[in-house]
């Protein structure tokens, strides 16, 4: 790599040696004797152990396990927006379960295999049933209730679901403004003031062309007489309807929503 003309960057070159120090800090500091990860991570496993025997003359252990990938040739575990963690602090169980949901057809049977306890002859069927009807996506259903049933409990999965079923029009009831923020943290948002909520509140025809949903006036007559419009998921049905605070969740959010997909979030400033 040296020699090549694009050489290697210095995070690349420190890595090894970074990471060999951080074991050796962790067995000074906490006892820690083993390291394991990714058999990628061998060589860095390695390093540590042998700067721990030379510096301390101590023995210390590395554990490594096969690397999981993906039918892609990616790492498991890493999506666009980031890592993917247990603790609901880092990744909430809704997200959890649409990362497990969104598994590929191509890794689906063998993220069955490797995540859970199911017997062979259910993922057999479920194999069989992605075969003969994959837009049911049954095996990911299951596999996305089944790993966060064991990381988050039943209670978890109940909710994930019912969060889920709001993108499809499901009702809203039971939600507050966290399983809101996160069910539509990718949706285009804007912006109101609860000043203008307050009182006898907005016209739904200002609120859609506030929010950019509609570009005019009249465009957002149409869409309502059309029917098109919705806010948290129910149908309006009156032109002339009023918006008002007590339409919100939480008093911070309202979803708006055009035909079946196109969803907007409002964010109400106090």
């Amino acid at each position: 790599r040296i020699q090549r003309e694009d050489g290697i960057s210095y995070t690349e070159f420190s890595y090894m040696l970074l990471q060999a120090y951080d074991f050796l800090h962790l067995f000074d500091t906490e006892n820690c004797v083993m390291q394991t990860g990714g058999s990628d991570q061998w060589g860095n496993i390695v390093a540590g152990v042998e700067l721990i025997r030379r510096l301390r003359g101590a023995r210390a252990h590395g554990l490594v396990f096969p690397l999981i990938t993906k039918a892609d040739g990616t790492k498991f575990g890493k999506t666009e927006s980031g890592t993917i963690w247990l603790s609901p602090r880092r990744t909430s169980p809704y997200r959890f379960f649409q990362f497990w949901l969104n598994t590929d057809d191509a890794d689906v049977i063998n993220y069955l295999r490797y995540f859970t306890f199911l017997e062979q002859r259910e993922i057999a069927e479920l194999e069989a049933a992605l075969l003969a009807q994959p837009e049911q996506r049954a095996a990911q259903r299951t596999l996305a209730q089944t790993v966060t049933r064991m990381v988050h409990g039943e209670t978890a999965v109940a909710k994930a679901e019912k969060a889920s079923a709001v993108l499809f029009g499901g009702d809203l009831d039971g939600l507050d403004a966290a399983d809101i923020a996160d069910i539509f943290a990718d949706v285009p948002s804007s912006e109101l003031g609860s000043a203008q909520l307050a009182g006898d509140g907005m016209s739904i025809v200002d609120l859609l062309v506030h929010a950019g949903v509609e570009q005019s006036k009249g465009a957002a007559k149409r869409s309502v007489h059309g029917g098109g419009i919705y806010l948290n998921n129910q149908r309006v049905a009156d032109v002339d309807q009023t918006v008002t605070l007590a339409h919100s969740i939480d008093g911070q959010f309202m979803v708006m929503r055009k035909g079946k997909k196109k969803y907007h979030l409002v964010k109400i400033r106090s």
